[in-house]
């Protein structure tokens, strides 16, 4: 069997199987927005947790990390251990208050929770059209990873990731909402963590001694130190700190378990299979380059392409199991997003405003996954960024919303109206800053151009932070 057919065979298997756990998932009793966004506040601890790391770590990491660590060193490993420790800390003060809130208020939507916190309902339409615009970069790099996969398995069909996709989004997102994608999670989160698993310790068979050997030579190079500038380490890490806090896909997940246990379970679970993960993806980094560096591996000069390169050089079977993996990490984040992006315009901009039945608001949630996949399809085809740069900033530009939301969280109401249009002017104007300053200098640029010698995205979190809190001071 030759490459093209084995990976054709196993996405063909891969597929097939998510279909039909999303199929089998369906509820038909759905009824309700909560029913179908937030699985009517039901998953298990098991469930919800798998699903909260499947969402969380997206092709961003055995695609984006490894090659972030082949070119930067350790310095990548800090960058997202500093993510995974932020997570876990506010997971374990912050998610319990939230998952009791939205059960209390009933929310469905991230963006529906910062506009209740401040009593102050076009805040939620903002923070939507804040999450459709600096969302459709994120979830665009997933599709650019599933691309540039198929593409490099398949001899050039980058198109056909694309189609794959969103074929497969469409259908296992739009079945049952919540329901189809946590059930889905599970079963790409197992295929994720098993092919890693089995991944790197293929590479650490095939490398053996040559591994070692390249390891002394980055410690001479200063790669297995921290090799990232102040600058560069700042402002990538910022916005990953607050992940938990800014970006609804995983907002949105804090509010599924059904009971505290649940909710535990999730958080301890996360915990673990985000070290494993991570510390995994960064030794594929660190190995590959070790291995450039005794002349077993060749130079590669774009990150992105280190994983589809290494492959090559792997079994065929394994090669095809762990693209696959790729291609399964990808579309859970990508499905997560959408579903929530979906939550925000049939609950924040047709019900709150035109007080529209459930019913009417799914379908048009469901019409609102079709219409945002065929956008990214068309942002994913144009190949507009690198995977890293597109992730940090779609969180950069939503990095306003951690000191709006965390404030809201603990004070919330008790600013009154003028607590309403702070938040409202800290969101516009970081999300004004963050946006300009991409703009102009392009997606990569714009997150180490410093703005008055300070970091983009730390200048983003005090001017957010300082217009959020002026009603305070003024108390």
């Amino acid at each position: 069997m030759n490459e093209l057919a084995a990976a054709i065979l196993t996405l063909t298997l891969y597929l097939t199987i998510g279909t039909i756990i999303a199929v089998i998932s369906r509820k038909v009793g759905i009824k309700t927005t909560s029913d179908y966004y937030v699985a009517g506040y039901k998953l298990g601890g098991i469930l919800a947790a798998i699903s909260y790391a499947a969402t969380t770590y997206s092709a961003f990491m055995m695609v984006g990390l490894v090659g972030l660590t082949y070119k930067t060193g350790v310095g990548a490993f800090g960058f997202e251990i500093t993510y995974l420790l932020a997570t876990i800390f506010l997971l374990s003060y912050a998610a319990p208050k939230v998952w009791k809130l939205a059960r209390e208020r009933n929310w469905v939507s991230p963006a529906e929770m910062v506009g209740d916190l401040y009593g102050f309902r076009s805040l939620a339409v903002l923070v939507a059209l804040m999450y459709l615009i600096a969302l459709i970069p994120y979830a665009s790099a997933q599709l650019i990873a599933v691309g540039r996969m198929v593409e490099g398995m398949t001899s050039g069909l980058y198109w056909l990731g694309i189609v794959i996709g969103v074929a497969a989004a469409l259908v296992w997102t739009g079945l049952s909402g919540m329901w189809s994608l946590a059930s889905t999670d599970l079963y790409q989160g197992a295929w994720m963590i098993s092919a890693a698993v089995i991944f790197i310790a293929w590479l650490f068979l095939w490398g053996g001694s040559s591994i070692s050997k390249g390891m002394e030579s980055l410690g001479n190079s200063g790669l297995l130190g921290m090799s990232w500038s102040p600058l560069v380490f700042i402002s990538y890490t910022i916005p990953w700190m607050f992940f938990a806090v800014t970006n609804p896909q995983v907002v949105q997940k804090v509010y599924t378990p059904r009971d505290e246990k649940a909710l535990r379970r999730m958080v301890s679970l996360f915990a673990i299979f985000g070290l494993a993960y991570t510390v995994i993806v960064t030794l594929v980094g660190l190995a590959s380059r070790s291995l450039t560096a005794v002349g077993k591996f060749p130079l590669v000069k774009i990150g992105d392409q280190v994983t589809p390169l290494l492959l090559s050089y792997a079994p065929l079977p394994l090669a095809v199991f762990v693209f696959t993996s790729i291609v399964a990490a990808a579309m859970t984040t990508m499905d997560a997003i959408i579903l929530s992006l979906a939550s925000t315009v049939s609950r924040d901009m047709y019900q709150r405003y035109f007080k529209g039945s459930d019913k009417v608001a799914i379908n048009l949630g469901r019409l609102s996954i079709l219409a945002l996949l065929l956008i990214l399809s068309y942002v994913a085809y144009m190949k507009i960024g690198f995977i890293v740069d597109l992730s940090v900033l779609a969180s950069a530009l939503l990095l306003p919303l951690a000191p709006v939301t965390l404030i809201g969280w603990y004070t919330g109401r008790k600013f009154g109206k003028k607590g309403g249009y702070a938040a409202g002017a800290s969101l516009i104007s970081g999300f004004s800053i963050g946006l300009y300053w991409a703009l102009i200098h392009g997606a990569r640029k714009s997150l180490v151009t410093p703005i008055f010698g300070i970091p983009p995205t730390l200048f983003i979190l005090i001017v957010s932070t300082v217009i959020v809190l002026f009603p305070l001071a003024r108390r």
